[in-house]
């Protein structure tokens, strides 16, 4: 259990590494996935497009969606992105950081599945064998022009009767293939090219920004999921004094059961000071409520000021001033 709970402590604090892992799963997947799908042109005129196009493009869609799903980082840039300003600004810079970072790992999936169907030929053939120009090829010009549309939308279903031993069909398979794989290695070509300038002009531009906007979004990122952490042992500590309350009654029976409970006033203020003197719904709503629209500068020197939450817990009668205000969360979460 401890060597689980350390492999996702270490997924929790890397989840950039998590997210290159993921998205070079999802482009495996792709692969996989379209080297055992069984590709079958319907082989007439009316649908051949359609189905050729949408074997192209719609998978990529899917896998660009599921990339964006998976990734967390997507919910965290839209967060603070509509979040209101508050106490903290927030700083266009970091979400653009986040939406591209987003955007690259979300493409790599589609981008390789569009790849591969073009070095294939499959769908290229099937989408457009039946836009080529009859006169082109010697087997399709001696025929109407109804006729050599329905020939040439048979081209890519190779068990076809009428164009199975036709050199016309080779001919037209070939030639699309031909510009499929063409098209195919440009793309590739393109990307790398890009990529390899993207990677080496990097240093000609301004370091100190781009550290900055990736610093602040690694922050945003771990003081959410600090924040969770947070409210998940709030929550559970608060659910236990009130199911410990609601059987207040029952003590007894329950000692019978061999139910380990605190004694009267033993560990009641350990448990206190972990709800940070948040003991009401109300005063949970609005602390939550606060946090999303009053998020504490990213200033620590500030961390000894006092929210205005705290100064109204200050003037409930369960509240300790003195505790509260050197535990409240809102203090310490910067």
């Amino acid at each position: 259990m401890d060597r689980f709970r350390m492999i996702f402590q270490y997924f929790q604090s890397n989840s950039e590494s998590v997210m290159n892992g993921i998205c070079g799963l999802l482009a495996l997947a792709s692969v996989k996935m379209y080297t055992s799908f069984d590709f079958s042109c319907p082989c007439l005129p009316q649908y051949n497009m359609a189905y050729g196009l949408g074997i192209m493009f719609v998978p990529p869609i899917i896998l660009f969606l599921c990339g964006l799903i998976l990734n967390r980082q997507s919910l965290v840039m839209l967060e603070e992105w509509r979040r209101p300003s508050g106490r903290r600004k927030k700083d266009l810079a970091v979400i653009r950081y986040m939406c591209s970072s987003i955007m690259q790992r979300a493409m790599v999936a589609p981008v390789i599945w569009i790849i591969v169907t073009l070095l294939d030929g499959k769908c290229l053939i099937c989408a457009f064998s039946g836009s080529m120009d009859p006169e082109k090829f010697v087997g399709f010009a001696n025929v109407s022009t109804v006729q050599a549309q329905q020939l040439l939308a048979k081209v890519p279903c190779k068990d076809e009767e009428l164009t199975s031993n036709s050199t016309s069909r080779k001919a037209v398979s070939r030639y699309l293939r031909c510009w499929s794989q063409a098209l195919g290695w440009s793309i590739l070509l393109i990307l790398i090219i890009a990529a390899f300038l993207a990677r080496w002009l990097r240093p000609c531009f301004n370091q100190a920004t781009l550290l900055q906007a990736r610093h602040w979004s690694n922050y945003i990122d771990i003081e959410q999921k600090i924040f969770e952490e947070a409210c998940c042992e709030h929550s559970r500590l608060f659910a236990h004094k009130c199911i410990l309350h609601f059987f207040e009654s029952m003590r007894q029976e329950i000692k019978l059961h061999s139910f380990s409970l605190p004694r009267e006033g033993e560990q009641a203020e350990g448990e206190e000071d972990l709800l940070r003197g948040i003991t009401d719904q109300d005063q949970v709503n609005k602390l939550l409520k606060t946090w999303y629209c009053e998020k504490p500068p990213l200033d620590v020197s500030q961390a000894h000021q006092r929210h205005p939450l705290v100064r109204e817990r200050s003037l409930l009668p369960w509240a300790d001033n003195t505790s509260t205000r050197s535990k409240c969360p809102l203090h310490t979460s910067v």
